[in-house]
């Protein structure tokens, strides 16, 4: 290791300056000539002493780094020298260096370099002291670095390097240890790469390390308080770096990351969290891997992660099951956005730059949900420098979607930052008569109003216009049938039959920091929701095994109407009580779900299943609803996260909600109704760190979800509550690229609704029902080797209803014993194969029972996808072959409704990134 180190004698920096000025080195001789003026101590704090000493050092270096190596002492510099420490200018510089050293140094930094030095793979290493971070070349020493630094960022420019990683252009690491906020490695330009590091509450001290062996090394030490290279009059807060998470400022870059390991996530805390350090299994599905997978929705995204389809997607939203049970608990950053995924379609993916898998039941945070878990959709946000991205994607069933992505500053100082983003998709279907046409322009603003204070602006607008989709019966497709197997591509609706959905969402997020430790959150958003439909239901299938019943549906007069409004407000303080560290969270949100709609149903003529007729005739009105719903929600919420000892956090969390039920009937057939309930959701998590990559947890949490309605005697249901008990180990290998969660749960639904049995040809119901999943999960993401990226996870769960008049003992619908997934790539770095990539995806489901009453299942699958990639600077080429074994699978949802799976599809893309 040869280190480089600045040089304070008296005569050569006069020398150097003099020669800098010839060059147009200006800045250089600006902080050179700060170098030699006299420092009055006395006038200057020691801050702000101490951070001149830093930035004079670092001045020295930014003019002689690239080709000055101490060749008489090996060893780096272990500590930042004070001006009153440095004796004064020897007589004789010749002595120590050599003056003719010196001109032939000076001579060579005048020549210009025109060789580009490539960077093939970034490193990251925790040390004692703080992080060692590697710029991995063959070529070091002729790499020309210019440091600098900017507030709380440490940055290197070197203007002959090019960042050439494995899939990517870039490299970004947030928080990996306290007192560095990020790590950011990226092209600025065709031959010069920035490097910066950004400090929780000053620029960070580093040692710059030429190696032969390994590359270009910077020590970053964070033990020392940074408040000391800070530059300020001011009286500092008496906290550590420790104490002080959260950012103060991020540098944001318009390349996106290559890598598939996020170490941080929102949904379990409402702050960002290292994943590590939150007792719950917690999956982030980047971008980056649902793009090398050609996803189209959210069901494709997810899949990697053991997510599963809960029914048709396509028709009716993004409805999943996690842990045994079905979920539509979206959030949008972290505010509910629950009728996104139930009523409004399905979620383009144009405008997301991550999804947050939280499993298991989180009403402690976001009230009243089902138990299985929650998806926070994070959007993408405004870059601070100019940013176009464009795709373009054919595949088979006339597929084609164009996308936009544009972002930037809007004035010079970049305090006002603008992010578009517009999508269309087009596609046909096996299915006969099918098409879906969707359309996405989701614009968003922010507004630094000042360091403190941040202001953002978002808004959404989708269209859909789609023909509905239906399954088909159990009988012909997974069970046998007299007259053979239906068709998969056979639609049971007619040619003229729609599912048209318009959405518009407005909102804002609101942040302010008060001090280092205590920060405001306000956010609020509404949705609105347009939509008609008008098709056909599909009834039991008769008898003969050919006749299927039907009934239509369609809204008459006015599409039907839904409106949500979220809000919420909170304050996150760190403060400690004696010896323990305090990181709360408390605040309270308000919910407010309308729909209204006017729905008839009336009788439609048969069909054959095996020689279908349609366009029958339409007969009277059988049934007509015309009401209006409104929920409401007020709730409370506190969670205190508790640092017991260094490797020992606790984690307390309650919530008490108040839900409000009103139904208005405009017709005379049935009464208004009203109905309110209380419920308080408890969480409890501990996490132990016998060593700093493992973490050991276990936890407690409940949920709650509103019953609406009476038994036969009157009678209001209560909630329904889910119960999770929870434990689990997370561990990071490979120097923190890669990732794995393992967990051990059990999850109880209580107070579930099922039939009357002393009324079985009613519709009444009593709540007596119980259902508990059991199971182990594995989750493994990251980097194995440098361009070999994984995503994989194993779920075994045992679902079963435990408690209920008629079905004690049967499995849950469409909950698999066992599933597992797994999506891979590998893309060249450097060579003749340079750019190009492949990728991997099995994934399999196992057998899946078809309905409560366990009278029919679907058999297990396995799917296998495959692509190629090639990157040619800024083209990207995608090749995305799916089901590429055509495997027929299905999705249950009753005996009647099997929803038959895409078959073999192939897509290709084109995307261009500026």
């Amino acid at each position: 290791m040869i280190n480089y180190r600045g040089v304070c004698n008296g005569c050569l920096l006069s020398l150097v300056a003099s020669v800098c000025v010839g060059l147009g080195c200006n800045l250089v001789k600006q902080e050179l000539t700060l170098a030699q003026s006299p420092v009055n101590k006395e006038a200057m704090p020691a801050a702000g002493y101490a951070y001149a000493s830093l930035v004079r050092k670092t001045s020295v270096q930014s003019a002689l780094v690239t080709k000055w190596k101490a060749k008489r002492e090996q060893t780096p510099i272990s500590e930042v020298r004070q001006l009153n420490s440095i004796e004064g200018p020897l007589s004789d510089t010749s002595d120590v260096l050599g003056i003719n050293k010196v001109k032939n140094f000076i001579a060579q930094l005048s020549q210009p370099r025109t060789d580009v030095v490539s960077i093939t793979d970034v490193k990251v290493n925790t040390t004692d002291k703080g992080i060692e971070l590697i710029l991995v070349t063959a070529n070091s020493q002729k790499l020309q670095v210019s440091p600098k630094t900017k507030g709380n960022s440490y940055i290197v420019d070197i203007a002959n390097a090019k960042l050439q990683l494995a899939g990517g252009e870039s490299f970004r690491q947030a928080k990996l240890v306290a007192g560095i906020t990020e790590v950011t490695v990226v092209n600025i330009g065709n031959n010069t790469l920035r490097l910066t590091i950004v400090g929780n509450q000053g620029a960070p001290q580093v040692e710059l390390f030429d190696s032969d062996t390994e590359g270009l090394v910077f020590k970053v030490n964070t033990t020392t308080s940074l408040r000391e290279a800070t530059p300020t009059t001011t009286q500092q807060p008496t906290t550590t770096p420790e104490d002080n998470q959260e950012p103060i400022e991020l540098v944001v870059t318009g390349t996106p990351d290559t890598r598939y390991q996020v170490p941080d996530a929102t949904v379990g805390t409402r702050t960002n969290r290292r994943i590590q350090d939150i007792p719950q299994s917690i999956q982030v599905v980047p971008r980056q891997s649902w793009e090398d997978q050609g996803a189209v929705n959210t069901i494709d995204a997810l899949r990697s992660v053991g997510v599963n389809q809960a029914f048709n997607s396509p028709t009716n939203g993004d409805v999943f099951t996690i842990r045994g049970f079905q979920t539509s608990n979206i959030l949008r950053n972290g505010l509910k956005d629950y009728t996104a995924g139930a009523i409004s379609g399905q979620t383009q993916l144009a405008n997301i730059e991550r999804l947050e898998v939280l499993r298991g039941p989180a009403s402690v945070l976001y009230g009243q949900g089902n138990p299985g878990g929650t998806i926070n959709f994070v959007t993408k946000q405004p870059l601070s420098e100019p940013y176009f991205a464009a795709s373009m994607t054919f595949g088979s069933y006339s597929f084609y979607q164009p996308t936009l992505d544009i972002s930037g500053p809007l004035n010079s100082d970049k305090t006002l930052l603008y992010r578009l983003n517009t999508s269309y998709i087009s596609t046909e279907s096996f299915i006969d008569f099918f098409y879906n046409q969707r359309c996405l322009i989701a614009p968003v603003l922010s507004w630094q109003i000042s360091k403190n204070t941040k202001l953002t602006f978002e808004s959404e607008f989708r269209d859909q216009q789609q023909y509905p989709r239906t399954g088909l019966p159990a009988f012909g497709t997974v069970l046998p049938n007299p007259n053979g197997e239906i068709p998969l591509s056979l639609n049971t609706l007619d040619e003229d039959a729609r599912n048209n959905r318009r959405s518009i969402l407005l909102g804002y997020n609101f942040e302010h920091r008060f001090s280092d430790n205590w920060s405001l959150v306000n956010a609020f958003h509404v949705r609105s929701i347009r939509y008609r439909t008008d098709s056909a239901n599909s009834g039991s299938l008769r008898l003969d095994g050919r006749t299927l019943n039907r009934t239509q549906q369609n809204y008459i007069g006015a599409p039907g109407v839904d409106e949500e409004y979220a809000l919420d407000n909170h304050v996150v303080g760190k403060f400690k009580t004696g010896s323990l560290q305090h990181e709360l969270v408390a605040g309270f949100d308000l919910y407010r779900d309308i729909s209204q709609f006017d729905q008839t149903m009336r009788a439609i003529g048969t069909i054959d299943v095996f020689n279908p007729v349609y366009g029958q005739p339409v007969g009277g009105i059988v049934s007509r609803i015309n009401q209006k719903t409104k929920n409401d929600q007020l709730g409370f919420y506190v969670q205190d996260i508790i640092t017991l000892t260094n490797n020992l956090n606790l984690v307390l969390g309650g919530r008490g909600d108040f839900v409000d039920n009103k139904v208005t009937n405009f017709l005379n057939t049935s009464p208004n109704q009203s109905q309110s309930d209380f419920a308080f959701s408890p969480r409890v998590g501990l996490i132990y760190k016998p060593i700093q990559p493992v973490s050991l947890y276990a936890s407690y949490s409940q949920s709650f979800s509103q019953n609406v309605g009476t038994t036969f005697g009157g009678s209001l249901f209560q909630p329904s509550t889910g119960t999770q008990y929870e434990v689990g180990v997370k561990a990071d290998f490979l120097s923190g690229r890669l990732s794995s969660t393992l967990a051990l749960y059990q999850l109880t639904l209580s107070n579930v609704l099922t039939p009357d049995p002393n009324r079985p040809t009613t519709t009444f119901q009593i709540q007596t029902g119980e259902q508990r999943n059991r199971g182990i999960e594995l989750n493994v993401t990251g980097e194995i080797l440098p361009g070999w990226n994984v995503i994989a996870s194993y779920a075994y769960t045992d679902g079963q209803v435990t408690k209920d008049e008629r079905y004690i003992g049967n499995r849950l619908v469409n909950v698999p014993e066992n599933s597992a997934s797994l999506w891979t790539t590998y893309t060249f770095a450097k060579g003749s194969l340079q750019g190009l990539g492949f990728g991997l995806g099995l994934f399999y489901v196992g057998e899946r029972q078809g309905d409560l009453i366990n009278s029919f299942s679907v058999p297990s699958y396995l799917r296998l996808d495959a692509a190629v990639y090639y990157r040619l600077d800024r083209l990207r080429f995608v090749l995305n072959l799916k089901n590429l074994s055509d495997v027929r699978y299905f999705t249950p949802r009753t005996i009647n409704l099997v929803y038959p799976e895409d078959p073999f599809i192939v897509e290709g893309t084109v995307s261009w990134e500026l």
